[in-house]
């Protein structure tokens, strides 16, 4: 099952406004569902799809701002799992960051297509968090 997310946590996560996330739902290009007169939500899957379209690479050379003890906050985008290890994709605004870990790592933290993760930078290597 994927995570769900609400407006504001589907905007944080993708770098833009509540409002822009509402706009886009208004206009399909984003799915949201809504339970009774509840809150509406985004599936994870949804949101990791649209968050992959977004967000191309950024040119060789360009600099942009990064978060605090290079923690980079994102939303899982791509899992593969073999018998040992997994290689777990993470768009994080511009950024994606791809990290080698166990599988028993993975399955642990329950990382899947559409969850939100905080990858660690320390030299050569990203550690994977869950919030």
């Amino acid at each position: 099952m994927s995570a769900r997310y609400r407006i504001a946590e589907a905007a944080a996560l993708l770098g833009v406004s509540d409002d822009t996330v509402r706009r886009w739902i208004d206009s399909g290009r984003l799915p949201a569902s809504r339970e009774g007169s509840g809150p509406a939500h985004v599936d994870g899957a949804d949101l990791a799809t649209l968050a992959t379209a977004l967000h191309e690479a950024p040119e060789p050379g360009t600099t942009r701002g990064s978060s605090a003890r290079n923690r980079l906050a994102g939303i899982v985008t791509r899992v593969v799992r073999d018998t040992v290890m997994a290689q777990v994709e993470i768009q994080a605004g511009p950024f994606r960051l791809v990290s080698l870990m166990s599988r028993e790592a993975a399955d642990e933290l329950g990382l899947e297509v559409g969850v939100r993760a905080v990858a660690t930078v320390k030299a050569t290597q990203v550690s994977v968090d869950v919030p």
